[in-house]
């Protein structure tokens, strides 16, 4: 379950930070003001705070969990979005299709979202991965999935009253967790070379 409101998350996340750093960066002007002074509202609060009081207001579900963690990976995605956007909004292909007569959502679709959507992706993986830490701290503080749903934060809390008679209680869902976290960094990683790679070509 951690790992399915992680991804849940960071899927909302992506299509909605992408979108609007996309039209940020594409129109600019006032539009882009009022999302970057959003985004580093959004920025300006704690995560794990913000997450907590937005389970205190709403009620704990994993719907609600895996929304909270949406609106909280969002804004990175609106900034790489918006950065990669207004890189490619002068580029020579873009001018073209304007002089053909294309339309801004035809541009948009065809020109820009190919070249944005292959770096946000690579930051994906990373964004899941801090979101699994945040879902997996809020499990632990009885604030995240509701029991009997399994959630390694939960059981890690469940665990630690046994921890001496039972260590492995704590360990294997811990290890897990470690690994879980640990490969996706190391995929976005390897995401994010990759990329690197082709652009130099």
């Amino acid at each position: 379950m951690s790992l399915s409101v992680a991804l849940g998350a960071t899927l909302i996340a992506l299509v909605s930070g992408t979108a609007l750093g996309i039209a940020a960066g594409y129109f600019r002007g006032a539009l882009d003001t009022t999302f970057d002074i959003g985004t580093s509202t959004v920025l300006a609060f704690p995560p794990l705070i913000l997450l907590i009081a937005l389970v205190a207001v709403m009620d704990p579900s994993t719907t609600t969990l895996t929304i909270g963690l949406g609106i909280v990976g969002a804004p990175t995605f609106v900034r790489i979005a918006r950065a990669n956007t207004i890189a490619f909004a002068n580029r020579e292909f873009v001018t073209a299709a304007k002089s053909l007569g294309a339309g801004h959502l035809r541009i948009i679709i065809r020109e820009i979202l190919p070249n944005v959507v292959l770096p946000v992706l690579s930051f994906a993986t990373v964004v899941a991965a801090g979101l699994v830490v945040a879902e997996g701290s809020l499990s632990f503080l009885g604030l995240g999935i509701p029991p009997p749903a399994p959630s390694w934060g939960g059981m890690i809390a469940a665990g630690r009253e046994s921890l001496y008679e039972a260590p492995y209680l704590v360990l294997v869902p811990g290890t897990f967790f470690f690994l879980t976290v640990f490969s996706l960094n190391r995929l976005g990683d390897w995401a994010r070379g990759r990329i690197g790679k082709e652009s130099s070509l």
